[in-house]
């Protein structure tokens, strides 16, 4: 009997985990990750202290949620690293990036946010950008991107980007791959380009 009980309160842990989960990852999609705990709690239909037990803070229950986008960013910058291409494979990774950030506001916040207790969400952003910055690199040296691009140029794409809002993921989605476009010449090296003003 002891046994079963175990069993039971095992699997109940497991469905709270990932009914918790399921509703981070909607309630962020729509709302980013300015929703409080106790509303994602509230939402889930379990108390605070169940939600707690297992994600002890926002970072980490954030860093669970996205792993799927996490792992979808990580193809889409091996990608644009694989092509032979590497101007190509740089605006590959910013239409994809724009894109699976158009469908999940939260995916924004959360790799823009500075997060310093999500140990593994710090360091994989820190990798793609590490990544991204190689695939510039190569870009400029193929002489098509501007030499004056840098990675904050790219937080700042996705910044804009996680903005756009409208009636539904189609629109937006749409509206993304506009702003890409846009973003993309923008970054084309061209004699006509004036230098980009400082950061700073």
């Amino acid at each position: 009997m002891a046994g079963h009980l175990s069993q039971k309160a095992r699997s109940d842990a497991r469905y709270n985990r990932d009914h918790i989960l399921d509703v981070a990852r909607e309630v962020f999609a729509t709302e980013s990750l300015n929703v409080p705990m106790r509303e994602v709690a509230r939402r889930a239909g379990v108390g605070p202290a169940t939600l707690y037990r297992h994600f002890p803070t926002k970072e980490a229950l954030a860093t669970e949620a996205f792993s799927d986008q996490m792992q979808a960013c990580d193809v889409i910058v091996a990608d644009g690293l694989a092509d032979p291409d590497p101007w190509r494979g740089f605006r590959s990774v910013i239409e994809r990036i724009c894109e699976v950030h158009a469908r999940d506001r939260g995916v924004t916040a959360a790799f823009t946010a500075n997060f310093p207790h999500a140990i593994d969400f710090a360091g994989h952003r820190e990798r793609t950008l590490a990544s991204i910055a190689e695939l510039a690199r190569r870009a400029k040296r193929a002489g098509r991107l501007r030499p004056d691009f840098v990675l904050d140029d790219l937080i700042l794409v996705l910044m804009a980007n996680g903005g756009i809002h409208a009636t539904s993921e189609t629109t937006r989605v749409a509206a993304s791959r506009r702003f890409a476009a846009l973003v993309i010449q923008a970054f084309q090296a061209s004699p006509g380009h004036t230098p980009l003003p400082a950061l700073g």
